[in-house]
């Protein structure tokens, strides 16, 4: 009998690499629960990403997973033992609930949305609940053929979590967004493509391809000029022109002094391809 994935130590439930070329792959490995993610896992991502957006080594993150799923959501097994409490209190206490998800879904996908680097998701199975949000969270989604996004939330009698109500009316609009909400039909990935969800879709035997070849591109690119602009796209739609106006000229002060954007005018100048460092 296979060991059980959550008996696996958390650097093989979450693996994790940096390549030559600054590349870190971050990589759910509990395909036997079809990477239902658990309270570990998620701190370890949250952690790993955190680690990314410090290091100036690593210049673009990709998010995936090993076998036929990304992430069908929350491990509802796995859990961690309560915090201490009078032998007369609740079994749940008011506000329990919502500090719970303050500080899991949620802080998952700020992780991902807040990170300085590009991150890339390599959605090559499901994607389903909080799974489905940490995909979308992502700046680009590659997804196979034949994967599914769902919104399972109202099939459990749940209300959405990890930002899903608040990143599907920016991408697809509000009446759709209430649409896969509300009904929580199982969408392909061609038709999330087509909604804006999903950036590309290729045959499954093309996506780690698809995943790296836009891996080495933004690898090579300006790294900070890339946080400085999602920064930027991510503020955009909870601010009025005049403040989006003004943090557009406090990012481009900001970029100007790096060593990149001084290494792409001097490179236009003198007629030759740039060589960036990322700082």
């Amino acid at each position: 009998m296979p060991t059980p994935s959550s008996e696996l130590p958390l650097t093989e439930q979450v693996l994790h690499r940096v390549d030559e070329r600054g590349v870190a792959w971050i990589t759910l490995n509990r395909g036997d629960v079809k990477n239902a993610i658990s309270p570990d896992q998620r701190d370890r991502v949250i952690e790993l990403l955190g680690d990314a957006s410090a290091d100036l080594g690593i210049r673009v993150v990709v998010l995936g997973a090993t076998g036929d799923a990304f992430c069908t959501g929350a491990d509802l097994r796995a859990s961690r033992p309560p915090a201490p409490r009078p032998d007369d209190a609740p079994a749940r206490g008011v506000g329990e609930v919502a500090k719970m998800i303050r500080d899991g879904a949620q802080r998952l996908v700020a992780a991902v949305l807040d990170c300085e680097k590009p991150v890339i998701a390599a959605v090559g199975g499901t994607a389903a609940g909080i799974g489905a949000h940490l995909a979308l969270a992502a700046d680009l989604v590659v997804a196979a053929e034949g994967v599914r996004f769902i919104e399972v939330f109202v099939r459990r009698g749940l209300v959405p979590d990890g930002g899903g109500a608040y990143l599907l009316p920016r991408m697809v609009g509000v009446q759709k967004a209430k649409e896969l909400l509300f009904f929580g039909d199982d969408l392909s990935a061609t038709d999330a493509a087509a909604l804006g969800l999903v950036n590309r879709v290729v045959p499954a035997d093309e996506l780690d391809a698809a995943v790296d070849e836009w891996a080495a591109r933004l690898a090579v690119g300006p790294t900070r000029a890339l946080a400085l602009t999602k920064w930027l796209v991510n503020r955009s739609l909870d601010t009025d022109r005049a403040t989006a106006f003004h943090e557009e000229a406090v990012a481009q002060e900001l970029n100007m002094g790096t060593v990149d954007a001084n290494e792409g005018v001097a490179a236009f100048v003198e007629r030759r391809s740039p060589t960036y460092r990322g700082w």
